[in-house]
């Protein structure tokens, strides 16, 4: 493997079967988070939904992935992608399962928000892949696992309404729900009998203390703080959101006890970080073991701006469509599944953009982009030909998942012992971003929505310009004190 390029085929290559292994589980993963829109008409007709129950429900779908994305970041660091991977995938499909057959309202709610800890699996696979390939065409390489595990919510909204189609209409989208559930599990078994962590003969760098980011300087520890509180604050805005005045889904009580745990959650992770940071903070942390915590800032926010929109937009693109231009659930399924079937090739173009032309460079245009492609969606209407309005969401797309590409390119040649970690506060905005773009659904117009989106990127882009593009090597120890370079060029 030379240059920033990647023979796909060659199974033979250790790296490159692990490739292949890691976007299938995120693939799996994605199939089970997303199957919830692309099955809407079928679940809603069942259930009798109106149209508060609908969107709470898409809200409860991210909620959860917020913290998960955080603590399987710091669990991966610690115990490695393989087992960790494989743990994940059997409990996500046990949950899959029981929302495929939820009996009412409240079963529902409450298996589709413990479903949103499936989305935490793709942090795994960041620091899986940038395990096994160079920084030279890591970027590559971590655009193929995200772009073609992606995939998985385009394969949920062409084939699971398909699959429902086939049986009772009362039971048809139970079926293909359990059926992905059922794969989940199987494959979790393959993953951890042919996944490795590392090379043969290579160290798995792990933090020396966990519980949260070990940063370099004062100033980076009140930021890293700082940059905390929005994660929590989404949590807050889901609840009150949910609450009584709202959407009516928590009674007044358990509206005030998810806030308290939420408070005390935000107490307890401060104080992890604080002890995680405090003694080697007074240490002093050497030069050369440094690391830029805006970095992450950054790259954190365009993931908000990227993925945040993906799955805010990827929930309600098939109603959007079905609303707007009269199509039928099978219609609209394979209509919207053109914003994200973009990723087979959009993510890994977003990567090696990143490894040819320069990480800050890349991430503008791809965060640009974006930004136009939404404000542009933001007057589709009935007038428009529908071949035009799929046309623009395809396109717009590309820049997305690109956008994607372009952060996860970045983040594994920032600090290699955190790379779980880095990636789970990157993947948390993201789903921060989910939150707050729904919920801003939930009061205004899809164009108006849409427009919001578009505003937002574009404060994101003018923040990618004070990226600075990761130079020389980056330096870790061995538990030996041995001190290892790591090449980020």
């Amino acid at each position: 493997m030379s240059g920033a390029s990647l023979n796909l085929l060659d199974l033979k290559n250790p790296a490159i079967r692990t490739l292949h292994f890691s976007w299938m589980a995120f693939f799996i993963t994605f199939v089970m988070w997303f199957g919830l829109g692309p099955l809407a008409a079928f679940i809603k007709t069942e259930f009798a939904l109106t149209e508060p129950q609908w969107k709470a429900l898409l809200m409860l779908n991210v909620a959860i992935t917020i913290p998960s994305r955080i603590l399987i970041g710091i669990l991966v660091d610690k115990f490695g992608p393989r087992a960790i991977y494989a743990g994940l995938l059997v409990i996500s499909g046990v949950i899959c399962i029981a929302f495929a057959w939820a009996q009412d309202y409240t079963q529902l709610a409450i298996a589709r928000f413990l479903m949103g800890f499936v989305g935490a699996g793709f942090v795994i696979g960041i620091r899986l892949v940038s395990e096994w390939f160079p920084a030279r065409n890591v970027g590559l390489a971590e655009g193929v696992y995200g772009g073609w595990g992606n995939f998985g919510s385009a394969a949920a909204a062409a084939l699971l309404p398909l699959l429902a189609s086939l049986f009772a209409p009362e039971y048809g989208w139970r079926f293909a729900l359990t059926l992905a559930g059922v794969l989940s599990i199987l494959y979790a078994f393959v993953f951890y009998h042919f996944v490795r962590n590392t090379p043969k003969g290579s160290t798995y760098f792990s933090p020396k203390k966990s519980g949260g980011l070990e940063v370099s300087s004062w100033r980076d520890l009140w930021f890293y703080y700082a940059l905390n509180v929005p994660l929590h604050l989404a949590l807050v805005v889901l609840v009150w959101r949910l609450s009584p005045g709202n959407l009516n889904l928590l009674p007044q009580f358990w509206a005030y006890a998810a806030y308290v745990v939420i408070v005390v959650l935000a107490v307890v992770q401060f104080r992890q970080i604080w002890q995680v940071n405090a003694e080697h903070l007074r240490a002093g942390v050497p030069e050369n073991q440094r690391f830029k915590f805006k970095q992450v800032s950054i790259l954190s926010l365009s993931y908000f701006a990227s993925f945040g929109s993906e799955i805010a937009v990827v929930s309600m693109l098939p109603i959007f469509f079905m609303d707007t231009f009269g199509l039928s659930p099978v219609q609209a399924g394979l209509s919207t599944a053109g914003f994200v079937v973009a990723n087979l090739i959009a993510r890994p173009g977003g990567g090696w953009m990143s490894d040819r032309i320069g990480r800050r460079k890349a991430l503008s245009i791809q965060v640009g982009g974006l930004a136009v492609g939404y404000a542009l969606m933001s007057f589709i209407d009935a007038s428009w030909p529908l071949w035009v309005a799929i046309a623009i969401t395809v396109a717009n797309s590309f820049f997305v998942q690109a956008g994607c590409g372009g952060v996860y390119a970045v983040i594994p040649l920032i600090k290699r012992r955190m790379t779980g970690q880095i990636a789970g506060m990157a993947g948390a905005y993201g789903n921060v971003g989910g939150v707050i773009f729904l919920t801003v659904l939930s009061f205004v117009h899809a164009s108006t929505f849409f427009m919001v989106i578009a505003v937002c990127s574009a404060i994101v882009f003018l923040a990618v310009q004070f990226l600075d593009e990761p130079e020389g090597h980056m330096v870790e120890v061995l538990p030996d004190g041995t001190v290892q370079l790591i090449e980020v060029n």
